[in-house]
Parts: C-alpha cells; structure tokens; sequence
C-alpha cells in the first residue's frame, strides 16, 4: 500500500473510516464535556482529486463521487457529505477532506485535536488546512509515541489510529499503543482502521487485540472475496468506547457501501466481543 493516502482519498475505505469515525465523535460528545482527540497518522488533511495521485489511481471515481451521485444515500453519510460541500463552497468540485478537517469541523468548544505526521510536506499541507480551527493543530511527530504518551491529559482521549501499513510492525505498534493509552486513561476511546487482505492477518491482530480489551466493535467490509492477498480486498474499524449508537451507524456505512459499491463477495458485518 502506497504510504501517500492522496493515492487513496476519497475511496470505498475512507467512506466507511470517515463516516464512523463522524458517528463515533458525535456519540462521545454527547456523553464527555470535552475531548481531546489524537491523530496518530493525520496526513494532509484534504486532497485534490483532480490531482495526479488521485487521478492514477481512480479510486475515488469508484468512491466519493458515486457516493455523491446516489439517491439512497444513508444519512450516516450525511456529515461527511456536507463536509464534502463545505469544502468545495457548493460547488461540485474536486476536494476531499481527510480526517483531520473532518474532525476540527465538528470539534465543540471544549474539544482539542492534534494530528500527528512526520511527512514534512504532508505536515506543511495539514497546517495550512487546520488554521481556521483555534482547537485544532498539526505535530511533526511520532503519532504512536504521542498517543502513548499524551493521552489522559486534559479531556476524554479519543485516539484515531490509521497507519500506511508499510512497516511490519505497525500491527505490533498498534497493539502496544493501544495497551500504553489504556493504562494512562482507561476511559479512553479508539478507532483504529485496518486494511483487509486476507483473513489471517485481520484475526490475527484481533487476537492479539483481546489481549488488552474484550470490549471491541468490529466494524468489517470487505469489497469482494478474499481470493488474492495482494490486494485491498476490505477495510475495517475496531474501535474501543465506542457508544451503543455507533453500531447503527456502522452497520448502515458498511451495508451500503458493500451492496452499491462491492462486487461479487462482498460483504459488511458489525460485532462486538
């Protein structure tokens, strides 16, 4: 998987990351006075679609503008469809915001976000696009080491954890950073997304998962069967503290994007351990 998520923005995973990630913020809002949410891998921020990565790729033909297009649209994806306007100023455009402009909009006033990057072009791009936001800000830095370290100091954490995936130990590190968060702020909540290649790897790191919690929501999508390994087959979310509602709206983002967007095989499912 290419490192720069520019390759990637705006297609069949960001869609599903994107709305739950806007579900679960909403959801932990209504129950903590403030949050302090930490990017581990914030990227950019917001991506032109018309650019060249994007444009090589096409996956975001296959993602955001059908999302755009459809009638029957889920209103889980509502938020992030008028993200999505509010960034072209209403216009239909070719700008797609990442995570981070996705949750500095919806921070409430007592809310802080930092995203964590160590890309020193990315992390020029992501402050650039979190000025606007007075509670928002952009670190060049290790995101595992300052989840690790930052978390429970100040505000309800909320971690978001989305690795390239590049490095063999990024399963390893998640694993660690999730025990290290947890230790310092057991009300914490996670949201980490995964690629799905095969089954293997994905059990595998859910095994490894229970050795910290048993309390996982498992959002899985997969796109088509598992028949080649070497490609992105699905994605999923795991979260942590994720509030009851969130299981609706993932079960909604998934089921949706598997039936108008998935080939033969695919498939969404939501549980918890």
């Amino acid at each position: 998987m290419n490192y720069r998520h520019a390759f990637h923005a705006g297609n069949f995973a960001d869609l599903h990351k994107h709305a739950i990630l806007l579900a679960m913020l909403a959801a932990l809002q209504g129950e903590s006075q403030a949050l302090a949410v930490i990017d581990t891998h914030a990227g950019a921020g917001g991506y032109d679609l018309s650019g060249e990565m994007a444009r090589r790729s096409g996956e975001a033909q296959a993602g955001i503008f059908r999302l755009k297009a459809a009638s029957d649209a889920p209103a889980v994806f509502g938020s992030l469809l008028k993200a999505v306007d509010a960034m072209n100023g209403g216009k239909a455009g070719d700008l797609y915001p990442g995570s981070p402009l996705l949750l500095a909009r919806a921070l409430h006033k007592g809310d802080r976000y930092v995203g964590c990057e160590l890309r020193p072009d990315d992390v020029a791009l992501l402050r650039e696009i979190l000025a606007p936001y007075v509670n928002a800000q952009a670190s060049q830095a290790d995101g595992f080491e300052t989840a690790a370290t930052q978390a429970g100091r100040g505000g309800r954490a909320f971690v978001i954890i989305d690795p390239p995936f590049e490095r063999p130990d990024d399963y390893d590190r998640i694993v660690a950073t999730t025990r290290a968060v947890l230790a310092r702020a057991p009300d914490a909540a996670l949201a980490i997304w995964l690629p799905i290649k095969d089954l293997e790897t994905f059990d595998a790191f859910l095994r490894a998962m229970e050795t910290v919690t048993e309390n996982l929501l498992v959002a899985e999508l997969r796109l088509r069967a598992l028949t080649d390994p070497m490609k992105m087959n699905g994605c999923a979310m795991v979260m942590i503290g994720a509030p009851s509602s969130v299981d609706g709206a993932a079960s909604q983002a998934g089921d949706w994007i598997a039936a108008r967007l998935g080939e033969a095989g695919g498939r969404s499912r939501v549980w918890r351990t």
